[in-house]
């Protein structure tokens, strides 16, 4: 209710709309999913295999984790507001908060492997976060989350980021010597 007037229409000129819309686009599974797989080509391009197969394990990953939690709550969208954009599911944790948050935040942790500079680095990774947070914001701007849905949302995916590259680092690896020695015996 905060960002809309007595008829409940949205505060703001209207292009704001618009380009909510578009910010809320860029948390989409589809686009998400495209994003990474062109990271995961420039990682492979870039001869950062290791980088690579650990972005695609977090992503993956955490689209199966928000899907579970997803199913476990089962929460309803709000209804307090007409919705601005379609939106199906369960609403609790927010999926674009989830896997905006792992994803972006995921790229930022591969990226950043590259750079020696740690300025560089943490620039990529704030930028990463704030990008998923505006995402976040969004949902709740477009009357389809609860504030509580976001906020699960981006700490459960910002948190999965930050984990996942920690826990998937060796599995990442074993598949990288897997497939050299794959390689190794064809050749």
């Amino acid at each position: 209710m905060f960002w809309r007037a007595q008829d409940l229409r949205p505060l703001g000129p209207t292009w704001l709309l618009e380009w909510v819309r578009d910010l809320t686009a860029m948390g989409g599974f589809l686009q998400l999913k495209l994003y990474t797989i062109m990271a995961v080509v420039a990682l492979f391009w870039l001869r950062c295999r290791r980088e690579g197969v650990l972005l695609a394990l977090t992503v993956i990953s955490a689209s199966l984790v928000n899907l579970g939690f997803k199913a476990l709550f089962g929460r309803p969208r709000p209804e307090i507001v007409p919705h601005l954009t379609s939106a199906g599911g369960a609403s609790f944790p927010s999926g674009h908060s989830f896997n905006a948050a792992s994803s972006y935040i995921a790229f930022a942790l591969a990226f950043a492997a590259l750079s020696p500079r740690a300025s560089l680095r943490h620039t990529l990774i704030a930028c990463a976060m704030i990008l998923s947070l505006a995402i976040a914001w969004s949902r709740v701007w477009l009357g389809v989350h609860w504030p509580s849905d976001v906020m699960a949302g981006w700490l459960g995916g910002a948190g999965w980021a930050f984990l996942a590259s920690a826990l998937l680092y060796r599995p990442a690896v074993t598949v990288i010597h897997a497939a050299d020695d794959l390689a190794d015996a064809k050749s």
